[in-house]
């Protein structure tokens, strides 16, 4: 396959092609030539100019290629016209991103909002298509130097023998399931959030190494588990594109006694069709109820500070751009600074690296539970609702029962300890 792209001057323009490269070997594409042009707007009509219109079509003949995979999403009419003109299957890299979320989604609840992202994105497009005499198997051949990364549609595979209503009560019939899954999920994240375990989020660009960081953390503070239980927490990591696509949650149990619930979440990208982060909200809801966010970022990568642009950009979308956050900067191993080390508020660390993760334990710690003070209670046998308040909102330490009452010591968050005050005995700090 080819990639392609306008660069309208555009600061980040080589380092989106790069990534668009990285998106079409993680679906299993191999790139065989790049074609670039500087145009102030994109033509109307082909996206490129008729020159290079041309060029890409020589290209093609002497390379074998036969996919064209695009670095912007592309109207009908340009897909249509650059199909007729170059003989090339034309991805666009909306498309193409639909088609990994496609491959990855694992969960039911994943492959019904790639299932609306996909068909949202092709609902405007359906009448041109119709009309446009396109194969309606489009995107079914395998064919030549890297195309078998397109070769199933999913939802969209029979999109031309649909018409707008049909597509229109698919579409409400799987936001109507979403909205049921949404529901389920909204119960259990209730019951976590009445646990009195502070919640924490990683969030950041795809493959920057979360779910590693997960699965370090689980490996360090596990040390009680045998290797099955172990084994049955770790997350799905690999060094990939959207390794995963559904948020994992994961209790952590620190060395300190201070335990706190980890989520996992999907990884963002540069140009991430809206109408994908629109789909996976309720995925993200993790996010919106973090006590902490720990972005991670790549550091390694020499674009880094663009993906930490992208995510904030994301962020501010979910609105959490507020909630405290720990800039965890990853896989700093593979560059020339010292590790694990900090810059002001920002870790620089290996999620491979067992000092670097006590590091990070350290600094959740002082994020989470700077205000929580341990208290020893003594409750009369009569306050019952009391001690069952404890149980379910702090964490007990030791519990110690008399004929007259019970002894608790217990680490209790500012509000807890305000409302517990008449039973507190003494203050430990």
């Amino acid at each position: 396959m080819i990639i392609g792209g306008v660069n309208k001057g555009e600061p980040n323009f080589d380092y989106y092609m790069r990534e668009l490269a990285q998106l079409s070997a993680a679906n299993n594409m191999e790139v065989v030539g790049r074609v670039d042009q500087n145009l102030e707007r994109l033509v109307a009509a082909t996206y490129f100019g008729s020159g290079k219109v041309a060029e890409i079509g020589t290209l093609a003949q002497e390379s074998g290629a036969t996919h064209l995979v695009l670095n912007d999403e592309l109207s009908p009419t340009q897909i249509r016209n650059l199909e007729r003109e170059t003989k090339l299957h034309v991805v666009d890299r909306t498309e193409l991103i639909l088609e990994i979320f496609s491959n990855r989604a694992k969960t039911k609840q994943a492959k019904l909002q790639v299932a609306l992202a996909r068909l949202q994105y092709e609902l405007p497009r359906l009448h041109t298509a119709e009309n446009s005499g396109l194969d309606q198997q489009r995107g079914s051949g395998t064919g030549g130097s890297g195309g078998g990364g397109l070769a199933n549609r999913g939802s969209g595979e029979t999109k031309l023998e649909l018409n707008r209503r049909t597509l229109g009560k698919q579409i409400a019939m799987i936001k109507e399931e979403l909205q049921e899954i949404s529901r389920s999920e909204a119960t259990r994240r209730k019951e976590r959030n009445e646990s009195a375990l502070p919640q924490v989020a990683l969030v950041g660009y795809t493959n920057a190494g979360k779910s590693t960081t997960m699965n370090s953390l689980l490996q360090l503070f596990g040390q009680g588990e045998d290797h099955e239980k172990k084994a049955k927490k770790q997350v799905f990591e690999k060094d990939m594109l959207f390794a995963t696509l559904d948020t994992s949650v994961r209790r952590i149990d620190l060395a300190s006694n201070f335990s706190f619930l980890l989520s996992d979440t999907v990884g963002f990208i540069s140009k991430l069709p809206h109408k994908l982060v629109e789909s996976f909200k309720a995925t993200l809801q993790e996010v919106r109820d973090a006590d902490l966010l720990i972005h991670v970022v790549d550091v390694s990568d020499e674009n880094h500070k663009e993906m930490v642009e992208t995510t904030n950009a994301v962020l501010k979308e979910l609105g959490v751009l507020e909630t405290p956050t720990i800039i965890a900067y990853n896989k700093a191993d593979e560059t020339v600074r010292e590790y694990p080390s900090m810059d002001g508020d920002d870790l620089f660390y290996s999620a491979k690296d067992e000092q670097s993760m006590q590091l990070l334990s350290q600094l959740i710690t002082k994020k989470l539970f700077a205000d929580y003070q341990v208290r020893t209670l003594r409750l009369p046998l009569t306050a019952g609702k009391d001690l069952a308040y404890l149980h379910a909102k702090a964490e007990i330490l030791t519990e110690d029962y008399t004929s007259d009452g019970v002894t608790v010591e217990a680490r209790l968050s500012p509000t807890d300890q305000k409302r517990l005050e008449s039973f507190t005995v003494n203050v430990q700090e």
